[in-house]
């Protein structure tokens, strides 16, 4: 398909630099079908879903993954977006025309960088030498990775540290957040408890890939970016029994439903999963694994949008988003919600 097809007009005004406070205010757009679109609040779930029904949360954790360094007198961005292994992970890198291969990279807090190999895409592959583990170094050196169309408008501070994390983050290894799931609160999880609905987690440590624009003028050109996910035998085994009786499958977020996606045959069973994935959804995609799903608005041209536009329809999906803009919805990361179910 024609990657035009995906774009659309998105005010300035409309991109949220801020989240929401509670977290639990932000507004959520529901559509169901081709039924009329609800605008409603992320604390009405509890109404707006049913007994039986199972949420989906990614579990990953940001890490400080963005460093800046020098080389000699050349200033280097990096941005790590994939482990490779215990000491080396693959970087997206600004200023790369100044590095070679065995270049020494001195980044704050006296943590040392070896860019070892320039991969076809434009990253590197950067070396951590020393014992502590690359997390540690990042703690010390590194900041929180905001996404560029917040980080543009404003510096990173201290706020980000909590308000780019969401409340089930614990495996540490993203380097953007999984961003339906920052709008959920201790008290809201109360409620969606008390109304059974039940919750699971996986996970999928997010790539800054995920930013990346498409260049592509046909979607079959584009090629995605892999990421690390792990469903254990445990939650797709309790996943499978929640469908057969009954229940629906909602995905807290894109991240959570390309994981559940690639962990899915056509038989419409979820297994376990360890491994990298790099799914890419378009319409004409068949899902096999979620019957729904809680997620942000997206930027124009983007692989996420074309997610949406593939489980809703295009033009499902651009009536809702002229639905969005006109009234107000706040987009991207730290904006409002939508729940979608088809």
């Amino acid at each position: 398909m024609r990657v035009d097809l995906f774009d659309f007009d998105l005010p300035p005004e409309n991109i949220a630099l801020r989240p929401a406070r509670p977290r639990d205010a932000a507004r959520m757009l529901v559509a169901k079908g081709a039924g009329p679109l609800a605008d409603r609040q992320v604390r009405d779930l509890p109404e707006v879903l049913r007994a039986g029904d199972v949420l989906v949360f990614n579990d990953t954790r940001v890490i400080p993954a963005q460093l800046e360094g020098l080389r000699g007198e050349a200033r280097i961005g990096a941005t790590l977006h994939k482990r490779i292994d215990l000491r080396r992970w693959q970087a997206f890198v600004r200023n790369a025309k100044r590095l070679r291969p065995g270049d020494a990279i001195a980044f704050p807090a006296e943590v040392m960088g070896v860019a070892e190999e320039r991969h076809d895409d434009g990253s590197w592959t950067l070396a951590f030498p020393g014992d502590e583990p690359v997390e540690v170094l990042l703690e010390r050196a590194g900041r929180m990775p905001l996404p560029p169309y917040i980080a543009a408008k404003r510096p990173t501070d201290e706020a980000d540290a909590s308000d780019y994390q969401t409340m089930f983050a614990r495996e540490k290894g993203a380097v953007a957040a999984p961003t339906a799931a920052l709008h959920f609160t201790p008290g809201l999880v109360d409620a969606l408890d008390a109304a059974g609905v039940a919750r699971e987690t996986l996970t999928l440590h997010v790539g800054a890939g995920t930013f990346l624009p498409v260049k592509a003028e046909d979607t079959s050109d584009h090629r995605m970016h892999s990421e690390w996910g792990r469903i254990d035998a445990a939650t797709a085994d309790r996943l499978n029994k929640a469908r057969a009786a009954g229940g629906r499958v909602i995905a807290v977020g894109t991240t959570s439903l390309r994981l559940l996606e690639s962990a899915t045959g056509e038989d419409g069973v979820i297994r376990p999963f360890e491994g990298d994935t790099a799914i890419f959804i378009t319409p004409g995609y068949r899902f096999n694994a979620i019957d729904g799903l809680m997620t942000n608005f997206h930027l124009p041209k983007s692989t996420l949008f074309m997610l949406v536009s593939a489980l809703m329809g295009l033009e499902r999906m651009q009536a809702v988003y002229a639905h969005a803009i006109g009234d107000g919805y706040r987009f991207y990361s730290y904006g409002d919600s939508s729940l979608l179910i088809p």
